[in-house]
Order: structure tokens, then sequence, then C-alpha cells
């Protein structure tokens, strides 16, 4: 027993010492840095919108006429060419119309007619009158009795011949309304809608009624979108745009920025102005009232320098003390930024010179960078204990 009790003190004084070397192990602190490149290619700035595909010319052809529609010569997707009947009203009223105007008129010419030969006749008893009152042989009161007859016979000639311009205004007006029964299209183009039947009553006594909508030419077309106010100062006629449509999300059409209108919509308080885009439709594969979703380039430049946005946004791991020693030093100005390299294992600063920014990327215009070169982007810290021999030595 007097051997025991050493032998225990020896090994509880091994294990408390291996206890104490564990809980004092120092934790040793590692950075994972993830990197982007600086490239060379083209940077653009550009505004985003929507707007919908119209046709760069699309007429409404309506009737000036009331009636029934006795036929339709055109439909959907139909192409027309300017003269083209493509419906007909039923003319017989106004045929008869017609007929009665005419008449009218023949009875206006004939009683124009009779009133000429009753003016003549009063013109030569006025003469006849004169003559004879020249020589003494005629009263005064017979004089002026012809006189107020002839002026009389005459004003009620010129009444007859107004009335037989009015019948033949009537005519022609007649005339008019019958023609107006035959539809012709005004334009070369292909039918986009057709919005009667054969049978359709249709009423133009307030405003002409709508029977087909035309599209000139589907070959040129237009977007119109609305741009905000706080983006339209950008804006010019000309910029090249870019734009996709739900039906094609892979497909990305070309257009040019044609014209921006000065009156303001306002839409829940938000100022937008309309922008016109002319478009190319070769191959007919753009409909009218389709989706476009639209990039408007603001500016681009084709070949320099670039780094993604996340590389200008990194602020490493310091005290907020160096940090600003850091600002100081460099001494920023307006469209200068900080990118950062890691150099022997520490991140180092580089003041760069900034020119276009999108979304995605900024352009750098500095001597100091070239292609290839490897910028911070994120830091992130991994902390692990220290590997220790774990070896005894009781001496």
């Amino acid at each position: 027993m007097k051997y025991k009790l050493p032998f225990l003190i020896v090994i509880a004084a091994t294990l408390i010492f291996i206890a104490s070397r564990f809980s004092n192990d120092e934790l040793e602190d590692s950075i994972k840095y993830s990197f982007s490149e600086i490239t060379r290619g083209p940077v653009m700035t550009h505004i985003l919108t929507t707007g919908t595909v119209t046709p760069l010319v699309q007429v409404e052809v309506g009737s000036q006429v009331s009636g029934t529609i006795q036929h339709l010569t055109a439909d959907y997707n139909q192409k027309v060419s300017k003269g083209d009947m493509i419906a007909r009203i039923e003319p017989s009223e106004f045929k008869a119309k017609l007929a009665q105007e005419q008449a009218n008129l023949q009875s206006a010419m004939a009683t124009r007619d009779k009133a000429m030969v009753v003016m003549r006749n009063s013109e030569k008893r006025m003469q006849r009158t004169r003559q004879l009152s020249n020589q003494n042989m005629a009263s005064v009161s017979e004089m002026d009795d012809h006189l107020f007859e002839y002026e009389e016979a005459k004003a009620e000639y010129q009444v007859m011949k107004s009335n037989v311009d009015k019948a033949r205004a009537s005519v022609k007006l007649a005339e008019v309304k019958l023609r107006q029964t035959r539809i012709y299209t005004p334009i070369d183009g292909i039918i986009l809608s057709r919005d009667v039947d054969v049978g359709q009553t249709v009423a133009a006594s307030l405003q002409a009624p709508t029977l087909f909508t035309i599209a000139q030419d589907l070959t040129r077309m237009q977007i119109e979108a609305n741009v905000d106010e706080a983006d339209i100062g950008t804006l010019s006629p000309g910029q090249d745009v870019v734009f996709s449509v739900y039906a094609y999300p892979d497909r990305e059409y070309q257009g040019k920025l044609a014209q921006i209108r000065n009156n303001p919509e306002v839409e829940k308080g938000i100022v937008k102005y309309n922008c016109i885009i002319e478009v190319t439709n070769e191959d007919y594969s753009l409909k009218p009232g389709m989706t476009a979703i639209i990039k408007i380039i603001t500016a681009h430049h084709e070949s320099t320098l670039k780094a993604p946005n996340n590389a200008f946004n990194f602020i490493p791991s310091m005290g907020a003390e160096e940090l600003n020693a850091i600002r100081n030093e460099l001494n920023l100005n307006l469209n200068e930024a900080v990118i950062w390299k890691l150099v022997n294992g520490e991140p180092q600063p580089t003041k760069v010179q900034t020119g276009l920014s999108n979304d995605r990327e900024t352009e750098i215009i500095s001597d100091n960078v070239k292609p290839g070169m490897k910028l911070i982007t994120q830091a992130q810290n991994n902390t692990k204990p220290k590997q220790k021999s774990l070896g005894l030595n009781l001496f």
C-alpha cells in the first residue's frame, strides 16, 4: 500500500497537465478571399422600360352613312390595296333619295324657266310703256306699275334660280351619299380587324362607326414606351434600342429612338413621357399589341477596361481609423474609386478613375491597372484551433 499512493499521485498530475494543455490552445485565424478579374470589352449604360408594339401607320376605316351591311369583301390578315372596295352598305334607300333629288332639280329648273319668261314679258311691257311715256302717250302711274311688275318678276326669277342651285347641290349630296355606301380602303396594307358582319346595321349619326382596322406596313413597326422624368434627360432621338418580347424571350431585336413627346403623362403621381421607337419587322415576327421589354442605350464604349461592381464594394476588415487614414491618403475625387489587390497576403488599395457604370460592371479608365489583374470581391474569416503536438514531457 505504501507504493500505490505515490503512483496514483503521478497519474493524477499527468491528467491535469494534459487537460491544461488542451484548455490553453490558441485559436488560429485565416481569411479566405474571393476574386474577380479586370477584363477588356464593351460597357454600356441603359434605361429599362416596357412598351407596346404598334404599326407605324394604322387607319380605322368607318362608314359615313347609316345602313345595313350588304357585302364584305375583306377579312382578317388580308392584304388590300388603296382603292379596293372592302364593304357595301345596302344602297336602295340612297338610290331612291338620289332619284327624288333629281326630280326636285327638274321641277326647280322648270319653275326657274317659267319665272324667266314672266320676267322677260314684264321687261318688254316696261320698255313699251317707257317709249309711250317719252311720247307723252302713257301716264307716269302706268310707267311705275310696269316698272314695279318687272322688278318683282326679276326678283322672283332670282329666287327660282337659287332654288335650282339648291336642288342641284342636293343631287350632288345624294350622289355622294350613294357613293359612300361603297367602303374603300384608303391605304395599302393588311386588315388587322373586322368589326362588322353581313346584315349588321351601322349607325353614323354621331360618329363614323369603325368597320375595319388597317395597318399600312407591318414590316415597319413602332414601340410606344413611357420613360420616367428622372431618366428623360439622358435620352435623345437616334439612340440605339434593344428589346425582346415574351413570344421570343431568347431573341434580341434592334431599334432606334425616333421621338420623345413633350406631353407628360402622370401615373400615380409619377410623371412620364412617351417615347417612340422605330423597328423593322421583315419576318413579321412582331405582332401589334405585343409587350416589349426595352433597353434604351444611353452610352456605349466598345473596348475598354472594366470590372464587376462587387470589386468596388469590397471593404477589408480594418479598424475605422485605419480605413479613414487610407481614404484621406488616396484623396478620392469625383468619378474615382478604390479597388483592392492581394499583395503578400494583405489587401492593398489602388485608386482608379471610373467611367460608365451599369447594374453589373463599371468602366476603369486608369493606367495603373491592366487586363487579368485580380481584384478582391469578398473576404471570409475561417477560425480554427492551432495544431500542436500532444506528446508528454514530464521533465
